[in-house]
C-alpha cells in the first residue's frame, strides 16, 4: 500500500540496513524492492504509519561503507519474494532509492546515534 498523505509534523525516521552481501544491494537497486528479517518488519511497519518519512541508509555487512540511501515506499507485505533465496526474510516491500553510491564510514563518523549510547554511525 501506499504511504499516507505526507504528514508534516511528523518525525522522520533513519534506519541502517545490513545487508549480508551486495548482491541483495543490487537486487534492491535494480528492482526498487526491499525485504529484511522478521524481527525489523513490525519497528519498520510502525514507522512507517507514524512518521512523514523513512529512509534506509544500506551497508553490507564488513564493507567499512555505506552503499546508498533510498526512501521506504510502501509498508512490508506477506508476500515474499525469491530474489534473496533465505526462508529467514518476511515480506517485500518498495523502496526508491535516492543516491547509489559506495560512501565510507570515516565520511559519517561524526554523526552520533543517541539511542545506541551515541555511538558512531555505521
Amino acid at each position: 500500500s501506499k504511504s499516507p498523505s505526507p504528514r508534516p509534523n511528523m518525525p522522520v525516521r533513519y534506519f541502517i540496513m545490513k545487508s549480508s552481501n551486495l548482491q541483495n544491494i543490487d537486487i534492491s537497486q535494480q528492482k526498487g524492492i526491499w525485504s529484511t528479517t522478521r524481527s525489523n518488519e513490525q519497528k519498520l511497519n510502525r514507522a512507517f504509519w507514524e512518521s512523514s518519512m523513512v529512509y534506509l541508509i544500506f551497508s553490507v555487512q564488513g564493507s567499512g561503507h555505506f552503499q546508498g540511501f533510498a526512501r521506504m515506499a510502501s509498508e512490508i507485505g506477506c508476500e515474499k519474494s525469491q530474489d534473496w533465496g533465505s526462508a529467514d526474510f518476511g515480506g517485500v516491500f518498495k523502496v526508491e532509492w535516492i543516491r547509489k553510491e559506495s560512501i565510507p564510514f570515516q565520511f559519517a563518523h561524526h554523526l552520533l546515534n543517541p539511542w545506541n549510547d551515541n555511538k558512531k554511525v555505521q
